[in-house]
């Protein structure tokens, strides 16, 4: 039965964006790309770092899930100075926000390196690049107790990449 006030082309390209949806969730559409054979962490435990506690431990073989607006941290292991790269891969997203902040520490907390963005610019990126990502270069063996917080309202899925500093090139 036809709907109501709604032309065929318009029902047609609703059922047909529908479709589409459907079908790339069933082949495996760019979230499993991003996480691309990891293993979901469900931030679960108690580490302790800088007199707090980071609730997982993140790493090339696993990911991170939760929604913003929110705050929530990890621990990186470096095994020699390497430069630590967070990526977001952004769902269901309602609203920009503000800001986005992510805070890289040292070991022991010694310094922190910080970034902020607007929330505009972390969707902007997330659209040209299919994912949002903040890095920094970290010079400290041990564990990095690394921090985020904004005020986007959605879903994210968080991995961490480790390159280290001798693999880098000049």
């Amino acid at each position: 039965m036809p709907e109501k006030g709604r032309s065929a082309y318009a029902r047609w390209s609703t059922r047909a964006a529908l479709l589409c949806l459907v079908s790339l969730a069933a082949c495996g559409g760019t979230r499993d790309a991003f996480v691309d054979g990891r293993v979901l962490d469900r931030c679960e435990s108690a580490w302790p770092a800088c007199d707090t506690l980071a609730p997982c431990l993140l790493g090339p073989e696993s990911y991170a899930q939760g929604r913003f607006p929110g705050a929530s941290s990890f621990l990186v292991q470096l095994v020699e100075a390497s430069t630590v790269r967070l990526s977001f891969f952004l769902e269901d997203v309602v609203a920009a926000g503000e800001r986005t902040v992510v805070t890289f520490h040292e070991e022991g907390c010694r310094s922190r390196v910080r970034t902020e963005v607007t929330g505009r610019s972390a969707l902007n990126q997330m659209d040209a690049l299919g994912s949002f990502t903040q890095s920094a270069d970290l010079t400290g063996v041990g564990d990095h107790l690394v921090q985020f917080e904004s005020d986007l309202q959605g879903r994210y899925v968080l991995k961490v990449d480790v390159t280290p500093g001798r693999q880098q090139a000049d």
